[in-house]
């Protein structure tokens, strides 16, 4: 692909103003691990949200999105639609508890919330489990995506690709600690949805598209569908009755965990507020699943004209590595067809995309590995810039070891199945732990082991010819898994008392899970109301689906129903107003 003088000018100058919050926040970011790590608990609510969908923004999600439209449909999106209720649920529910308990990492909660060795052991392995493991794989399915996108745009091999992508990063996320993290993001965000939106609208003019009009008399009717087939009882099973009744609220995701974790509990920690930290996740999540969806399926839904098959993309692209050639290859296949100008937009787009998502990952995965593993397990007394230093050390070792993980892997969407597969079976107990005095840190370790050992079996069974369809793999998981860890809950002794009157005292968490221990700490009732909590997760489901479904319906031209969702949209963001404040007033309280 030929890129204009004016195309590399583009991405010269963003990855320029990109570097810049790098450089001017390199001293402030030096001076100790809560400004490396947390920006010093001082971001505001919209910088949060920002960075928070910056984040699940990256190379390898349009490429999911356009691989499971184009293999099954629209309707498929709903196995991550379905994670807005685990969303929301954490902003009512959870962003203000987290940003009161004052936690560095959120694997810090662990020894704040249980005591003991298995607290101490929580906190350490899953430091690694998390921070190096999956951390990693999660970074080298975003390697994967950039890799095909070299690949197909510029023609250049996976190595050299990764080699360019990995050193830009790696300065980066070494120099600017979460601050310098957070403003980019801002800057790369506007760049990124600048150019998915031109990629849609040069997608739809394509001469055989044909418009809006054109694709949706040209596309598979049974693809444009955003509820599945009924009749097709086990697809509507696979793809929208589990993930929107077990899926949400059962399996661990990065982005989409149950009652938040990860970055996105960085970014609450990071908040000058606790109403910073809930008005950010807001926005991440309307901005998330009401925003960026369309875009990307109208892009997926023109390929399918342009491209129809495999044989099609290899046709267009004989010099692409054949081993890479996926349906997720279809969404850079497109950026052919944008013009001089608009294709340097987008290449900057998407490499601003990887870079927010990839310098995130770094500089989490290392306060894991640094606040959580070496300073708690290996020297304990060092200087801050001594932390600092290991920190950015580590940061470069993550990146490497991202960047061979990338070679084993193939599609977006097997890694998405393969994340969603190890996270299964241990959601409850992260809803749980916050509002049931009981659950202790032996109670975790049940859930995060059985989990990964039956993950792992049908893996294995898989391998060996005796494959169980994934939601199904995904049932048994939950089922076992969660019998499991009660199981264990009540044959174990509770945590200490001193810790849990502790715990109480910090973050206050209101309901009847906390009587006993509430009536003992002798602080009063908790700030928040459950019943307020509950009705912002409803109202806000509501606001956010009105908002994807009705933008929907008035693309595929059914405008009364349009109209109707509209009408949705207003009455429940005005209800979220209101709730918004009356939960700001309680806090006060």
């Amino acid at each position: 692909m030929h890129l204009a003088p004016i195309d590399l000018g583009i991405i010269a100058f963003s990855i320029l103003i990109s570097f810049l919050p790098a450089l001017f926040f390199y001293k402030r970011a030096g001076s100790s691990t809560t400004e490396f790590f947390t920006s010093g608990r001082a971001a505001p609510w919209w910088l949060v949200g920002i960075s928070m969908v910056a984040t699940t923004f990256s190379t390898d999600t349009p490429n999911f999105v356009t691989n499971i439209v184009r293999e099954k449909g629209v309707s498929q999106n709903w196995v991550w639609w379905s994670f807005l209720l685990t969303g929301m649920l954490t902003v009512f529910f959870y962003a203000r508890l987290w940003r009161r308990s004052g936690v560095v990492t959120d694997l810090e909660f662990y020894e704040r919330r249980y005591s003991g060795k298995a607290a101490t052991f929580v906190r350490g392995f899953r430091a690694i489990y998390l921070g190096l493991f999956f951390n990693c794989v999660i970074m080298a399915t975003v390697n994967l995506a950039a890799v095909k996108i070299g690949n197909v745009v510029l023609g250049w091999p996976e190595w050299q690709t990764l080699i360019v992508c990995a050193t830009m990063t790696i300065f980066f996320a070494m120099v600017s600690g979460l601050w310098g993290v957070l403003v980019t993001d801002s800057l790369q965000f506007s760049i990124t949805m600048t150019g998915t939106f031109a990629l849609a609208y040069y997608a739809l003019h394509h001469p055989a598209v044909g418009g809006l009009s054109g694709m949706l008399q040209k596309v598979d009717p049974k693809l444009l569908n955003v509820m599945p087939d009924f009749s097709d009882w086990p697809t509507a099973l696979a793809i929208f009755i589990i993930p929107i009744t077990v899926q949400w609220w059962s399996v661990w995701y990065p982005g989409a965990e149950p009652g938040g974790g990860s970055y996105i509990a960085q970014r609450m920690l990071a908040s000058k507020t606790e109403n910073d930290a809930l008005g950010g996740t807001l926005l991440f999540n309307t901005l998330h699943y009401a925003l960026r969806p369309w875009p990307w399926i109208i892009v997926a839904l023109c390929s399918t004209i342009v491209y129809p098959t495999l044989a099609s993309i290899r046709t267009a692209f004989p010099y692409v590595n054949p081993s890479l050639i996926g349906n997720d290859m279809a969404y850079p296949a497109m950026l052919v067809f944008l013009p001089a100008g608009f294709l340097g937009f987008m290449i900057a787009g998407m490499l601003a995309a990887y870079r927010s998502t990839i310098e995130t990952h770094l500089n989490w995965g290392t306060s894991y590995l640094v606040h959580d593993f070496y300073r708690r397990f290996i020297k304990a007394d060092a200087t801050e810039k001594h932390y600092v230093f290991v920190g950015r050390i580590t940061t470069a070792m993550l990146m490497v070891i991202a960047a061979l993980l990338t070679f084993t892997l193939q599609t977006a969407a097997e890694s998405f199945n393969l994340i969603l597969s190890i996270g299964a079976g241990t959601g409850l107990i992260y809803l749980l732990r916050w509002f049931w005095w009981r659950i202790n840190a032996w109670s975790e370790v049940a859930a995060m082991g059985s989990s990964f050992v039956i993950s792992i079996g049908f893996f294995v069974a898989g391998k060996l010819g005796h494959a169980v369809p994934a939601h199904w793999t995904l049932i048994l998981t939950v089922v076992i898994s969660t019998i499991i860890w009660v199981t264990v809950t009540f044959l174990t002794a509770p945590t200490e008392r001193a810790t849990l009157l502790s715990f109480y005292k910090l973050v206050r968490p209101a309901g009847p899970g906390w009587t006993a221990i509430r009536a003992e700490a002798g602080v009063g009732p908790s700030p928040d109301s459950l019943t307020v909590s509950l009705a912002g997760w409803v109202i806000g489901c509501t606001f956010v689906y009105s908002a994807l479904f009705g933008t929907g319906s008035f693309l595929y031209g059914k405008t009364n129903i349009g109209f109707a969702w509209l009408a949705v949209f207003i009455v429940s963001g005005f209800g979220l107003v209101q709730v918004f404040r009356m939960g700001s007033t309680k806090t006060a309280v």
